[in-house]
């Protein structure tokens, strides 16, 4: 086992999904080997295992401790019984932004390799521009953390569960639920015979906003003034879907408060 004094690293995954997968490819790409990948289904692991030319199991007391670390990629409530059932004396870490460090600590060395993004089987992402997270038991582990991501990112960073926890809770409100209130557009624009795509300049130039000045400060539309004629009007049309519209009538609420 060669710990982090050669470029390349021998690499394990737990987990075959959409992190497991694209992070498991860039490491491939970059020129670790990837021994083997575990899933609970076979069929899930092999289509990893091929694609980076490892092996293929859905038995976790066959994964390997000769490895340089095992990665976790993993549902966030798998990860408990998954770890308690690793008899291993190289590093492992999981992937998971709100989990701490501590759901791995009965193993000798542990820690955490967080790349924050979202992540799609079919889209391919580019890991450079990622940031990663990293966290470790030790001063040894944390230097394999950090072998491993800086070999596919150029923005590593050490970062304490807590903050990270407070990373992913913030990371949940800029991606997820902004990504659900284009779900919300679309059905809007579907009922209606019109095109999403009509909203993408719109939704472009609200992202680089935000990258040119306080999100607070870019905010526009009825709420921030809170024009209750248009505002009663539009909920109004959202009069057959309720749950939409308690989400508007809470985020035109939540905008007027925070432009104050």
């Amino acid at each position: 086992m060669g710990e982090c004094t050669r470029g390349e690293m021998e690499l394990i995954f737990i987990g075959a999904g959409r992190l497991a997968t694209q992070l498991a490819q860039a490491l491939h790409d970059k020129g670790h080997h990837i021994l083997m990948v575990y899933s609970r289904t076979m069929a899930s692991a092999k289509a990893l295992a091929e694609k980076v030319g490892a092996v293929a199991t859905d038995d976790i007391a066959t994964v390997r401790g000769d490895a340089d670390a095992i990665i976790m990629a993993v549902k966030d409530d798998a990860l408990p019984s998954l770890a308690a059932q690793i008899a291993v004396e190289c590093p492992v870490f999981h992937t998971a932004g709100s989990v701490s460090i501590d759901v791995l600590k009965a193993l000798p060395r542990y820690g955490v390799i967080y790349p924050m993004q979202t992540f799609s089987k079919e889209r391919q992402v580019d890991f450079s521009h990622i940031p990663f997270f990293i966290e470790a038991s030790d001063d040894a582990t944390l230097a394999v953390a950090r072998s491993i991501a800086t070999s596919v990112s150029d923005h590593v960073t050490v970062l304490d569960s807590e903050r990270r926890r407070q990373l992913h809770l913030a990371a949940v409100f800029a991606c997820n639920f902004a990504n659900h209130c284009y779900t919300l557009a679309a059905d809007i624009l579907e009922r209606n015979g019109l095109d999403f795509n009509l909203l993408l300049p719109l939704i472009e130039e609200t992202a680089a906003k935000a990258g040119d000045m306080h999100p607070r400060e870019a905010q526009t539309g009825p709420a921030v003034r809170y024009d209750k004629t248009v505002i009663d009007r539009q909920s109004e049309m959202l009069a057959d879907e309720p749950l939409t519209r308690q989400i508007y009538e809470l985020m035109s609420e939540s905008i007027h408060q925070h432009s104050n």
